[in-house]
């Protein structure tokens, strides 16, 4: 409470009544950096050029005219303080803990792991992940281009595993931890991928995969969620629209700028622009170009602690994030955040996506697929049991979702909090 009102203070010290005019300018100037990127993403030629330009030079414009008046530090102290009681605010609605860890009794007698030797461009050899693995004492096998992932999956559990590993991305890490999950054994995520998301969340520390394995020996279980989108399974999320659309391209592989700038214009402007509707638990949204559903939602850009990260797996909810920006009046509005419905967020149990087309391109954790339309996306709580290791260095602290400054106020005068419905 004390930094938001320092946030307050610091500007009106500096320049009195007119600080709401510098504010006036900077809000100015980031609708204006909205127009460029939105020009750049949605146009081609003279104007994507002019729209690249603009995105930069208009808050280096606002910067240049605060410092010549003095009010460069005074702004970015305000807004440093504005971050510090956000965050804390969170921190402070943080409940207790936000997954459950249980200490493992008794190690796997007959581990198996999957490794992908071509993803993250040949990670898995680069840190001799099948050699550690054996000698670990997990029975490994190597996956060739066009194999059955799940199968192979099936098949280990067939001969006897009683847990199962993937070293390689994200993909491939939902296709076994579906097999894990049906035949309820524990699940160990070695990141050999390019992101790795699922393990960023799961506080595995993607620099060295090979700390994974401890999970072998000495580890926690937890409890996941997993996500579905119809009947294909996802670790983090499954995209439609705009991205799906672009990840269709063969390009996309070996030039993913290059050719997102290449078809974005037709994508958001053009008469291939997709618009979905979708329906989250009572929930509906129509006029959308992109739509993100989430296993588990993900955390928003300004939280400085985690930014675009889960802050738990184990809510049992889906996180849905809907674009719906078809032009430039709408880019600049942007800049007033969820008011603007340019970027709308919720959260729900089911989500419903359709279009005015038979099937639908989707993006699961970065997998392109087709499926029929509608797309019905669940979750299924707690399905998923994964063994990390007991000390790793990104372990998931607790986070509060935003912030509800009337009940930060009462904690910050001792009060406690009144029971719903009194």
């Amino acid at each position: 409470m004390l930094a938001l009102l320092g946030s307050i203070l610091v500007p009106l010290l500096a320049a009195g009544l007119r600080s709401v005019l510098w504010a006036l300018a900077g809000i100015a100037g980031l609708a204006l950096a909205a127009v460029g990127v939105w020009w750049t993403l949605a146009h081609t030629g003279a104007l994507r050029a002019l729209g690249a330009a603009l995105s930069v030079t208009a808050p280096v414009a606002v910067l240049a005219l605060y410092a010549s008046f003095g009010m460069l530090g005074p702004a970015l102290l305000s807004l440093g303080l504005w971050l510090l009681a956000a965050t804390a605010a969170r921190t402070a609605l943080a409940p207790g803990h936000t997954t459950s860890e249980q200490a493992v009794v008794e190690p796997p007698h007959a581990p198996w792991v999957l490794v992908n030797p071509r993803s993250g461009g040949g990670k898995a050899g680069r840190f001799d992940l099948v050699e550690k693995a054996r000698a670990a004492g997990c029975r490994v096998a190597l996956l060739d281009a066009g194999q059955d992932v799940a199968g192979l999956a099936r098949q280990a559990v067939a001969e006897g595993a009683d847990l199962l590993a993937v070293a390689g991305g994200d993909g491939t890490q939902a296709l076994v931890a579906e097999v894990a999950s049906r035949h309820d054994l524990p699940f160990v995520v070695i990141p050999a991928g390019t992101r790795n998301h699922f393990a960023l969340d799961l506080g595995l520390d993607r620099d060295d995969p090979a700390a994974a394995l401890q999970a072998l020996s000495d580890s926690v279980e937890l409890r996941a969620d997993l996500g579905y989108a119809a009947d294909r399974v996802f670790v983090n999320n499954a995209s439609f629209g705009t991205y799906a659309s672009v990840v269709t391209d063969p390009a996309y592989r070996n030039a993913k700028a290059r050719t997102t700038l290449r078809t974005l214009p037709g994508l958001l402007t053009g008469e291939d622009a997709p618009r979905l509707r979708t329906r989250a638990d009572r929930t509906y949204v129509d006029g959308l170009q992109a739509l993100l559903v989430s296993n588990n939602p993900y955390g928003r850009a300004v939280d400085a602690a985690r930014p675009g990260r889960r802050k738990r797996l184990d809510s049992g909810l889906l996180g849905v994030v809907c674009v719906r920006v078809g032009n430039t009046a709408q880019a600049a509005r942007m800049v007033r955040g969820p008011r603007s419905g340019g970027l709308i967020r919720l959260n729900a149990g089911v989500v419903v996506v359709e279009a005015d087309t038979d099937t639908l391109p989707v993006g699961i954790d970065g997998e392109h697929v087709v499926l029929p339309s509608p797309v019905v996306c669940r979750s299924a709580p707690g399905a998923l049991r994964i063994r990390v290791p007991r000390r790793r260095p990104g372990t998931p602290r607790a986070g509060g979702a935003a912030a509800d400054w009337p009940r930060v106020a009462r904690l910050a005068l001792g009060r406690r909090n009144r029971p719903l419905g009194q």
